[in-house]
């Protein structure tokens, strides 16, 4: 069976409903798999610079205005694509906490955090089970205190598009 394209697997709500708030500029989707928020961030007009560890994933490559970069996001440095400023950063099921303060960095002043992923609890659902990919309750509201603004926070139990917990966050740079 093929793996899925970003075209068949839809945005992430949470990540749709703010990302017509993010101002003019390029955005940066991080761990981006098949780019499904590079395409969503594309069509609302924004240049994406799209990074994967393994670029043959990112079937949005072939799209004028999208940047596949591949990136190994754990090396132990802080990624070279979290070295300049972006309108939003956007970031979906990928969790690495040596990156987070570098992630929030990486927000421009009046740019967005769009971040959505595991939490603690999710276990009982299935995969990611490790504690290294879950997120600790409070763990997003922690990473953006005293630099974001947060408009939005959830750490909750979803049933869409499978049961999971997950935490999401929206947050502004003022």
């Amino acid at each position: 069976m093929a793996a899925p394209h970003a075209d068949d697997i839809p945005a992430s709500a949470w990540i749709a409903r703010f990302a017509p708030l993010v101002p003019a500029g390029p955005v940066l989707d991080l761990a981006a798999g098949g780019g499904r928020h590079s395409l969503l961030m594309r069509g609302l007009g924004h240049e994406v610079v799209a990074v994967d560890r393994d670029p043959s994933a990112l079937v949005a490559r072939a799209v004028p205005g999208i940047a596949a970069i591949a990136e190994d996001l754990e090396t132990g440095a802080v990624p070279a694509c979290l070295g300049r400023r972006y309108a939003a950063v956007v970031v979906a099921n990928y969790l690495h906490r040596p990156i987070l303060p570098a992630i929030v960095g990486a927000v421009a002043p009046g740019g967005w955090l769009l971040y959505e992923t595991f939490a603690t609890g999710n276990e009982r659902f299935g995969r990611p089970s490790n504690p290294d990919f879950l997120l600790r309750p409070g763990e997003l509201l922690e990473a953006a205190r005293g630099r974001l603004r947060v408009v939005a926070y959830e750490d909750l139990e979803v049933a869409e598009p499978r049961r999971a917990m997950v935490q999401r966050i929206a947050a502004r740079a003022d």
